[in-house]
């Protein structure tokens, strides 16, 4: 055995349980592990600019790819509390991410030390398992503990808190004799799938939800597969967005209030049955219960049991791994087709194709300043099959969900249930570090891409190159269409006369000087018919350059964007298409 100190022997464990790429900031209280992580060479760190940012990054490493863990760092006190929205963030969507702060040293933690704080009660309600660990040779049973936890069942954070005089302690460890602990996932069995089918079968009009539990266990083509035999609709949630691609015949379009289809929403009023696969139900997708769940059965296959029932009691309910109840149900499903015993559900697929073909909103406008319906259709035509999408939360995200298209998991990168303003430039710069032959491309309004606009300069800083469109229409949207309800617009503008830059119209902060400080590129875009240029401008630029490049597309001030309380009650503030012309990029435009 040889003797070293437990912050070697910690970086030893990160290595050997395939977590390798940290982001965060050094301080006093966390130097230590910094040496560690110098001496063992095998960590590739991030530099970040604000702590919280450094866990968007994590997270969004996190989500880039199966089997990813970012790893977060900081040092003691405001380092910790720092990281508390990013937790939350990877909490609410199911994200393994490692946590690591500095502390005081174990005498000091009840003597108002400097920069101090109980941050493992802080973390406790937002994480999986959060410790500060007071003894030495508890470290590697920490680390190997935290890492089960974050695979283990429905994956989520950690944080490890290492006092000074912990970290600079010395233990006796031997990383051959280390062993990652087994990860535990529940399966279900071939009886309740079989009670599942039953049912399935048993309908008319059937469907598939499907949710980001099935791009957390990297199985989107067993539900293809599956949807395939059956000849079954999918409808993916706002997190399970990609399991089918767009363009396949059985995407039936995704459900909700807001980050919805009409098309969508038109073809689950129809439905008489529905299968939940790795989904929770999310308020956003359901609306009113009483419509939502009237006149259907469902079934709900969720890796965590207490998700079952939370919502609504379900007509069953099974505990497993979406991987598991997919390969399950792929072998019955198998079976019957063998037996020809499976419904023909092709008159059902055909109704629910003259919707997809059918019922979209326009987005062909060519108004000035822009409407942002145009800039996704613009968006459609510049990238391709292979982008993958970043954005968290405002009208951007709404209005982007209902018109952009993905075709594969883990293409769009979302911070769905919490929905962190800021989280977008940082989440994309870790996706960036997890995929970097991937072409990344964010998707903010003003204010979310204001909120952390410092973490830029990482990108430049680090050569991680991604298109970030920012559309302007220097308001709160969001929260501006929500305060007509209270027939008012109170502190929701962020416009006002730049004296530095005249040339933003009254739109206030100049997102390209700022952008060009912090060491990226940067275009803006006042008419539409500009925009195919600036895209493949912005292309040439991050391939020139290797850093981050913004596209600032200046908006109509107001516009409400398609939403409602109900699915059967989506308010349609815009003109809708009529001809395919009307939605060029739409998939199945009817002519």
């Amino acid at each position: 055995m040889a003797k070293m100190r437990t912050v070697d022997a910690a970086v030893a464990i990160l290595e050997k349980e395939g977590a390798t790429e940290a982001f965060g900031l050094p301080g006093a209280a966390i130097n230590p592990f910094y040496s560690a992580m110098r001496a063992h060479g095998g960590i590739r760190h991030t530099l970040a600019r604000h702590v919280e940012g450094a866990s968007h990054m994590a997270d969004g490493y996190s989500r880039a790819a199966d089997g990813n863990i970012g790893i977060c760092i900081g040092t003691s006190g405001p380092a910790g509390t720092d990281m508390i929205t990013g937790l939350y963030a990877a909490q609410a969507d199911s994200i393994p991410m490692l946590c690591i702060t500095g502390q005081a040293p174990v005498a000091k933690l009840h003597k108002e030390d400097f920069q101090a704080v109980d941050i493992e009660s802080i973390a406790k309600p937002l994480t999986k398992f959060a410790m500060t660990i007071l003894e030495p040779g508890q470290v590697p049973g920490a680390f190997q503990k935290a890492f089960q936890l974050m695979r283990s069942g429905r994956p989520g954070p950690v944080l490890l808190d290492l006092p000074i005089d912990v970290q600079m302690a010395e233990i006796e460890f031997d990383i051959d004799a280390y062993e990652p602990l087994p990860v535990e996932k529940p399966k279900a069995s071939r009886k309740q799938l079989e009670k599942a089918l039953d049912l399935l079968t048993a309908a008319k009009h059937p469907l598939i939800v499907a949710g980001g539990g099935i791009i957390n266990a990297g199985a989107s083509a067993q539900l293809v597969e599956l949807a395939e035999i059956l000849n079954v609709p999918v409808i993916p949630t706002l997190m399970g967005w990609g399991t089918i691609p767009d363009d396949h015949q059985l995407m039936a379009g995704m459900v909700g209030l807001q980050t919805s289809h009409r098309y969508g929403n038109e073809t689950f009023l129809q439905s008489d049955f529905v299968i939940g696969i790795g989904n929770r139900w999310a308020n956003r997708h359901t609306g009113g219960l009483d419509t939502y769940t009237a006149g259907r059965k469902f079934v709900h296959i969720d890796i965590e049991p207490t998700q079952i029932g939370r919502v609504f009691s379900p007509d069953l309910g099974i505990a497993s791994d979406a991987g598991a109840a997919l390969d399950g149900l792929l072998e019955l499903a198998r079976e019957r087709q063998a037996a020809n015993e499976l419904p023909d559900y092709s008159g059902w697929v055909a109704e629910c194709q003259e919707r997809k073909g059918s019922l979209h909103r326009k987005t062909n406008f060519d108004n000035v300043p822009i409407k942002p319906q145009r800039v996704y259709q613009e968006m459609n035509k510049a990238f391709g099959r292979d982008t993958t999408y970043v954005s968290t939360i405002g009208l951007s995200q709404i209005a982007g969900a209902q018109m952009l298209h993905v075709f594969g998991a883990r293409k769009w990168i979302n911070a769905g249930q919490a929905g962190p303003l800021g989280w977008t430039a940082p989440a994309a710069l870790g996706v960036v570090r997890g995929t970097p032959d991937a072409t990344v491309v964010a998707l903010s309004g003003d204010y979310d891409f204001q909120f952390m606009i410092e973490e830029l300069a990482v990108g430049a800083q680090f050569n991680l190159p991604y298109i970030h469109v920012v559309v302007n229409n220097s308001y709160l949207g969001l929260i501006r269409q929500s305060q007509r309800g209270f027939n008012m617009e109170q502190n929701v503008s962020l416009a006002f006369e730049n004296i530095n830059s005249p040339e933003t119209n009254g739109y206030g902060v100049d997102h390209i000087k700022v952008a060009e400080g912090l060491g990226c590129k940067a275009i803006r875009v006042e008419d539409p018919n500009d925009l195919p240029a600036a895209f493949d401008k912005a292309k040439a630029l991050m391939g020139e350059f290797k850093v981050p490049v913004v596209v600032e597309v200046i908006l109509e001030k107001i516009t409400n964007i398609s939403m409602g309380v109900e699915i059967n009650g989506v308010n349609e503030f815009e003109e809708l298409a009529e001809t395919a012309a009307d939605a060029p990029t739409a998939i199945l435009t009817k002519a």
